[in-house]
């Protein structure tokens, strides 16, 4: 890890300001004097716009863009493909447009959503890609953009990411346990449990070491430590969750995906290899279980 020597805040402008990974990337982030952070919402900037974009780099001028605006809906994307390759697709080529016009780096917030999930063992950044349904190709087709449009990129794909805010796979479990006796959840599916707090500290790693030199553009993975089954997720979830408040939920009922009757197939593995992540910057997986136990000690608190 290279010693932090930047003496000035480093100003970083987030787009996407009204998801979870944004919020609390800037949470994390507002805890150390070295960064300083524009969050902006849907409401506070266009990132379809390139003249909306244009405008916000010349106010804030900021040393870095973090992209985590997304439409992140899997099963809405069939239905709206226009908005998802807008959002997806054309809102990156954008960013990176204006950024590489002003020289500032952008990070960019990407998916597993773009393998096919054969692979048990799951992928490395170098392993082709093969989305499944809309929302994976125009995350894709994003990536692509960005890679031409500016080489001084860092691509970061995560996988099940869960916070205490928005819309995420351990807020919707919480509320069906809270209504349900027993709930259906896949147990054909696999993969590393993901928290928007974890995904905010290896952003500001990253950035910091890049700060310092790190020539270390390109794609890299995260996720959290071990892998599971969504399953075994629920299972957690619940078992964490009952410490803090008596559930309806009695019964976890075993399923395949498609029983869930889903618009799109989703990666039977979403496992993401994140070796290239450790040599490049030194940064380790943290395991999910201590950070799901650290969200909801934060929900119920």
């Amino acid at each position: 890890m290279t010693e932090w020597t930047k003496l000035l805040p480093i100003k970083i402008l987030v787009t996407g300001g009204d998801g979870q990974i944004a919020h609390d990337l800037v949470v994390l982030g507002e805890q150390d004097s070295h960064f300083e952070f524009i969050c902006l919402g849907l409401s506070d900037l266009d990132v379809t716009s390139s003249v909306a974009i244009q405008q916000a780099l010349d106010r804030y001028m900021p040393d870095y863009v973090v992209n985590t605006a997304a439409f992140n809906n899997v099963d809405a994307a069939e239905h709206e493909p226009e908005r998802c390759f807008c959002v997806n697709r054309d809102a990156v080529k954008n960013l990176a447009i204006e950024c590489g016009a002003l020289s500032i780096p952008l990070i960019h917030l990407s998916t597993d959503h773009l393998f096919d999930g054969h692979y048990a063992s799951g992928y490395a950044e170098s392993d082709d890609v093969s989305p499944l349904g809309v929302f994976g190709e125009s995350k894709r087709q994003g990536e692509d953009l960005l890679r031409q449009y500016q080489p001084r990129h860092i691509i970061l794909r995560v996988s099940w990411v869960f916070s205490a805010q928005g819309d995420n796979y351990l807020l919707r479990t919480l509320a069906n346990a809270r209504k349900h006796t027993a709930i259906e959840t896949a147990d054909d599916r696999q993969g590393c449990p993901t928290s928007a707090s974890d995904v905010g500290r290896v952003i500001l790693a990253i950035i910091k070491q890049l700060e310092n030199g790190a020539d270390a553009w390109g794609t890299y993975h995260y996720c959290g430590a071990e892998v599971t089954t969504r399953y075994r997720f629920t299972e957690a979830i619940v078992a964490a969750a009952s410490q803090y408040e008596a559930l309806k939920t009695t019964d976890l009922v075993p399923v395949s995906s498609r029983a869930l009757h889903v618009e799109v197939e989703r990666p039977a593995s979403s496992v993401l290899k994140c070796k290239k992540l450790l040599s490049t910057f030194g940064i380790k997986q943290r395991p999910w279980r201590s950070e799901l136990v650290a969200v909801l000690r934060q929900i119920y608190q």
